[in-house]
């Protein structure tokens, strides 16, 4: 059986072990991976590396989430927020960054989004207030918004953040939709193909307990 220092010892270098170490620890990347990646980046040049660098600390230090939608911008409100072809009345419920970039990749859906930034789990501690459900009943409150796709991934988690958002906009005048079940359930929205998603935003149907 390897010891911990066994392990360290794998690697010629200390740099090269906390580089790799760092890079493991982005999700989907185990150390195979991350060896391979910190391996291409020591062959690139010096100046290749530092833009990758200088990339990496700028994202972190200076992207914006937009103050309507809290999708990631790099100004105050969003390219999209801030579109006046957009329909302003229709706002689609997401859970993340990569569900508006999927929806939009579709080119069927022209209204605004709100982020969640996340969806009620109990069993990973997240409660309602732990995502931006407060900031879209305040949207909603302000007027000016007809309809709310609930575009949240079918899994049981989705649902109950689904009906949660229902039960707080149920005083309103506002049309609630969730979009069509042509994504299976336990599907999540970003790794839905275009077409089936494209079809299930133009074919929702009205929410419904």
């Amino acid at each position: 059986m390897r010891t911990k220092n066994h392990m360290a010892q794998q690697y010629p270098s200390q740099l090269l072990e906390k580089a790799v170490a760092e890079f493991a620890k982005l999700p989907g990347i185990g150390r195979k991976t991350a060896l391979r990646l910190v391996l291409h980046m020591l062959r690139r040049e010096d100046e290749e590396v530092e833009k990758f660098a200088t990339s990496v600390s700028r994202l972190k230090k200076e992207v914006k989430y937009c103050r309507v939608c809290h999708n990631i911008s790099d100004t105050e409100i969003c390219p999209i927020c801030s579109d006046p072809r957009r329909d302003a009345g229709t706002v689609c419920v997401v859970e993340n960054v990569q569900d508006v970039m999927a929806i939009e990749n579709t080119q069927q859906y022209h209204g605004l989004y709100h982020v969640l930034g996340g969806i009620i789990s109990p069993m990973d501690g997240i409660g309602p207030g732990d995502i931006e459900i407060d900031s879209l009943v305040e949207r909603v409150a302000h007027g000016g918004i007809k309809e709310v796709i609930l575009a949240l991934s079918s899994t049981m988690e989705g649902d109950t953040t689904n009906f949660y958002i229902f039960r707080k906009l149920a005083d309103s005048d506002v049309k609630i939709t969730v979009i069509a079940r042509g994504i299976s359930v336990g599907d999540e929205i970003e790794y839905t193909d275009e077409v089936t998603l494209g079809r299930s935003i133009l074919n929702r149907t009205e929410f419904r307990v």
